[in-house]
């Protein structure tokens, strides 16, 4: 089946920057929703950024707008989220997902909608 390994978490002070990468294998996306999910203790999983690999179309979560940019690499196959001006409160476990053949849309952020997801990534953010 599909796989989705994500790298690139760590410990890092506020302000810092992150860039996590997700491979995804078994499967060459060509028009997907693929978006960042995670998910902070005592918290429920939320979407981050989403992108739509059929155009250039992008989501981003109130919360990391401005901060954070999702993008794609196809010839390896990969996507990335850049992760600038670091909060504490963007501590959490990072999860990239997949909807095969779906654009993302108004519900981008819906997990039912992606069908495959890698097993996480921890970001840790101090003050």
């Amino acid at each position: 089946q599909v796989q989705l390994v994500e790298s690139g978490g760590d410990s890092v002070q506020a302000g810092g920057s992150l860039r996590l990468s997700c491979v995804v294998s078994r499967y060459t996306y060509t028009s997907d929703c693929m978006a960042w999910f995670r998910l902070a203790p005592g918290q429920e999983r939320e979407g981050v950024a989403a992108i739509y690999t059929g155009g250039t179309t992008t989501y981003y979560s109130d919360s990391v707008v401005g901060r954070f940019s999702i993008f794609r690499d196809y010839a390896e196959n990969t996507l990335w989220l850049q992760m600038n001006s670091l909060k504490p409160e963007d501590t959490a476990m990072y999860y990239c997902a997949l909807a095969r053949w779906q654009s993302c849309g108004d519900e981008w952020d819906e997990q039912t909608k992606f069908d495959f997801w890698g097993q996480g990534t921890q970001v840790t953010v101090s003050a």
